[in-house]
This record gives structure tokens, sequence and C-alpha cells, in this order.
């Protein structure tokens, strides 16, 4: 199929490619479309069949449940049980990057929620996001829009990278804010604890801010939480370059940071000399905002995101930067960690991802 680009205002998106969007979403079809995260892929969310859609554009697997985007959160009950445990959440951080996993209600097919009782919803604090959904008059089902393994789409040119001739139009709202997905949580039964099942634009120090009498419980990398994976982005590899990623990191607790990074370039600066030799094409990407000591580093792509004490930079870059790589070619690729602080939670979940096992501890 053809699929057209529609560029709209961020801030005041034009009543008339929402109009011819939202037709889209009601007769079926999927339409690309800017958050304040990433770019999502849209689909009436209570419309098994257009449902399935995402699914086949995306080559995602059929067990990975989708995340419901409404307009409002006065919406709620439509898809969800309201739960008193999770309100003061959603009163603090909607709209905004933060996902909740609730009950369902019958109105949602399995084939949103991947068959479980549970959905997870948000409300996105994007003008272009909401009019569409408001416009669409349903709830829309939305994971990212490129396709399932491939680094996310923070730009309307990197949905059409990967999804071209897959779906039916794309709103270019320019380039999304935050640059990862949101945050997603679980909250128990008795309403101690919350369960960080995906890292995201929302961190645990604003989490705890906001509900201090809560525990939170970092779960994003538990093998039995993946299992039934309640969230995207826990039961697969993902955000992945075509090139092989590996993580390098200072695993002694005992190095200051400056001396931490000097051994992770040391190690770094090794394996690129004997990839050299070798003629394979590598690229680096690092976080220290400057040329580190000890030279530049030597390889096909060298790029950096910028300080690491200031991570919301990083995340707003990575992705690009991923492609960046698989547009250079690069065949091994090695990244440097940074403290995961903040929203370095959030950077250095995404690399480990996609990594997929790959860390070197130096």
């Amino acid at each position: 199929m053809e699929t057209r680009l529609v560029a709209v205002d961020p801030e005041h998106p034009d009543e008339q490619a929402i109009a011819a969007a939202a037709e889209i979403i009601r007769r079926g079809g999927l339409v690309a479309f800017p958050t304040e995260t990433v770019y999502g892929l849209g689909a009436n969310a209570l419309d098994p069949a257009a449902v399935r859609g995402i699914f086949r554009a995306k080559g995602r697997p059929s067990d990975n449940p989708l995340i419901v985007h409404l307009a409002d959160p006065a919406d709620l009950p439509v898809v969800a049980v309201p739960l008193p445990l999770v309100e003061p959440l959603a009163r603090r951080f909607w709209p905004g990057p933060l996902t909740l996993v609730l009950p369902r209600t019958a109105a949602v097919p399995d084939e949103t929620t991947a068959g479980l009782d549970t959905v997870a919803v948000r409300v996105p604090d994007h003008p272009v996001a909401l009019a569409l959904i408001r416009a669409s008059g349903c709830p829309i089902a939305a994971p990212s829009a490129n396709r399932s393994g491939r680094p996310s789409p923070t730009t309307a040119a990197h949905v059409l990278a990967d999804l071209a001739g897959r779906i039916a139009g794309v709103l270019d709202g320019g380039p999304a804010g935050i640059g990862v997905e949101s945050t997603v949580i679980r909250v128990d039964e008795t309403g101690r604890c919350i369960h960080l099942l995906r890292p995201g634009g929302v961190t645990a120090d604003q989490l705890h801010r906001a509900a201090p009498h809560m525990d939170i419980h970092d779960a994003s990398e538990s093998a039995a939480e993946a299992a039934v994976a309640r969230s995207p982005g826990m039961k697969y590899t993902h955000y992945a370059p075509r090139g092989a990623l590996t993580v390098v990191r200072c695993g002694d607790p005992a190095a200051n940071p400056a001396e931490a990074r000097q051994r992770i370039l040391r190690a770094i600066r090794r394996e690129l000399e004997a990839l050299r030799e070798r003629g394979t094409k590598t690229g680096v990407l690092l976080f220290g905002g400057g040329e580190p000591a000890g030279g530049p580093v030597q390889a096909d792509l060298v790029l950096d995101l910028g300080p690491a004490d200031r991570p919301e930079e990083a995340a707003r870059r990575l992705y690009a930067a991923l492609r960046r790589f698989d547009d250079a070619g690069t065949e091994v690729i090695f990244a440097e960690a940074m403290p995961e602080t903040g929203i370095g939670r959030a950077v250095m979940n995404r690399l480990y991802k996609a990594a997929g096992g790959r860390v070197r501890d130096v």
C-alpha cells in the first residue's frame, strides 16, 4: 500500500489532517503518530482485526502485549478497572510517560492484551496524539512504529524507513521529546509496592516522590515477570541495531567515575585494535560529552550522546544514534555504560536489550 506522510504542527495540529487520520483508524487501518516518548503505530484498540494489523506490519510476536492510549483519564473505565491504589499516580503523571497495568474490561480483545487478564494503559502528553485519539472516538493501541526488534522511531523518517508500504499513514509532528518509551508499572494488591516492569520517561525517583509510602521493586530484568510479560519490552530482544552491540561497563564499585571510564575506554580500544586488523567495520557509542582522556577513540563511527550527568540528552538521541550505525554499515558496536540514575536507567535498559546479553565487565 502507499503510505501517506502528512506534516502537522506539533502544538496546533491541523484539524483536517487529524480527521483524515482518524477516519483511517475508524476503518480499521494503521496510522503512525508522534507522542512525547517515541512515535507510535496506532489502531483501534477495541477492533481485533485492526490490532492484528499492527502485529503483521511490525512482525511482532503475538504474545507481546500492546499499550492502550486514551485521550482523557476519565475514559479509563472503558478499557480497565480503575483501582484506588493507582489513582494518585494517574493524577500525578497523566498525561505523561507512565503506563499502568490494570485489570482489563471485557471490551478489550485478547489481541490487544496478548490474552492476559490485564491491560497496559496510558494518556500521552502530546497534542497530536491526543487530538488523534479524540477524533477517532476510540482508545488507540500503539506500540512503537518500527519493525519488531529494531530501534524505536523518534522521527517520522525513522517510521518510513521501517514501515513504508505497510501502513496507511504517518503524522509527522517533528522529533519526539523524551526519546525512550514510557515507564510501565504494576501496583500489587496491597498497595505497598510498585513493580517497575519497564523503566522509561518517569524515573524511579519521581515515582517515589509521588508515592513515598510504596516500595519500588525493579522487575524489568526479572525472568519470572518476562515469562508472562505484562509489559512490552520484557520478553524479547528489542531496540537492536543490525551490528553486534556489546555494552562495556566497570563492575568495580570502588572505582571512581573517572577511573571507571578509563577502564572502559581501554577495553574498547583493545577490542577496536584487534577488529581493525581483520577489517571489521566498527562503531562506538560514548557518554562523555567531549574528547576522552587518552585521545579520540579510533573507530569507523564514534557517536557521543553527551555527558553522563545529563542522561535526558542521551535518551533523546539514543535511538537515532543506533540507526546511524545501521546507515553506516557498522558490523560491531561497543557502547560505554553510563550511570543508571534518573532516566539513565531507561537508557541502559534499552542498551542491554539491544546487546542481547553481550555485556563486558572490566
